[in-house]
């Protein structure tokens, strides 16, 4: 049975456990939390094992020791910025490294923002400062993200001659077609008022000191949803976004998807703590 315990190590991506609840946070404040090779690959892992654990995804709410497994994440950067993007001395390298290499660096960036994407948890950001390029991109994977009103983000890569194609498939399900496409033209930075009018974030706090109270109020709501169907809608999500039979079969898949949440463990133990007036096992006491 997989336990909550020996999570990786890490040294520029920092997480601390706090009941089912996982912060990771971007440690590298001196280069503005900027993206480079070790920073992803920590990312990487620190989402793999979490996922791993999640309460909704093993449809268990405590593992063999009585530790709760996860339901959310929170994903925050140290100091004034959140994310800058991609490190220059990356940047620098991928102009002299050759089709296959390049090939692999964007491979890994797309793990790094694919994991996040379709983290079982429900995913959280904090973000305050700049969210540029790469940045912008984990800003687009969150499921919710509470910004300060300072807050800048960019599809920046045009202004480099090139263009936000590894983040772009997550961007473009965050914001639609025509946001998306003005966007990557564009490549300015947009401020807060915009992002929330646009959907790239969904709440604004006035400071940094604000973050963790509006992330707290959402995670107390979220906490009284059951695990397995925060998880479940995920894929129920990604189904219809990837629906390519017709309407009818849809239409019978999902008839088969209610039915099999009704006769899960979590779904009926929903069903008969409505019927007994009782809350649920998943709701915080």
């Amino acid at each position: 049975m997989i336990t909550m315990e020996y999570p990786p190590s890490t040294e520029l991506v920092t997480m601390t456990i706090d009941g089912s609840r996982a912060n990771l946070r971007l440690n590298r404040e001196g280069k503005f939390n900027a993206l480079n090779v070790q920073l992803i690959t920590e990312l990487c892992d620190l989402l793999d094992w979490t996922a791993a654990r999640s309460s909704g995804a093993l449809d268990a709410l405590h593992d063999a020791n009585g530790t709760p497994y996860l339901r959310s994440l929170v994903l925050s950067g140290a100091g004034r910025h959140f994310c800058a993007g991609a490190d220059i001395n990356m940047m620098r390298d991928a102009g002299a490294n050759t089709p296959e290499e390049n090939r692999t660096d964007s491979k890994r960036l797309d793990r790094l923002f694919n994991s996040l994407w379709s983290h079982p948890c429900f995913t959280v950001g904090a973000i305050q400062g700049v969210a540029l390029g790469g940045g912008a991109g984990l800003v687009a994977c969150l499921d919710h993200v509470i910004a300060t009103k300072n807050i800048k983000l960019a599809l920046s890569e045009g202004k480099l001659g090139i263009l936000p194609a590894v983040i772009g498939p997550y961007v473009y399900r965050r914001l639609g077609s025509a946001c998306f496409r003005r966007l990557a033209m564009q490549a300015s930075k947009i401020g807060s008022e915009e992002a929330l009018r646009i959907g790239f974030i969904e709440h604004v706090v006035e400071t940094v000191d604000n973050l963790e109270s509006a992330v707290q109020t959402l995670l107390d709501e979220v906490l009284t949803t059951g695990p397995s169907a925060v998880t479940l809608a995920k894929e129920l999500t990604l189904n219809f976004d990837r629906w390519t039979s017709s309407d009818e079969a849809l239409r019978d898949w999902t008839l088969d998807f209610t039915s099999k949440m009704r006769g899960s463990t979590e779904g009926q133990e929903g069903l008969s703590s409505f019927l007994e007036k009782r809350s649920a096992n998943w709701k915080p006491e």
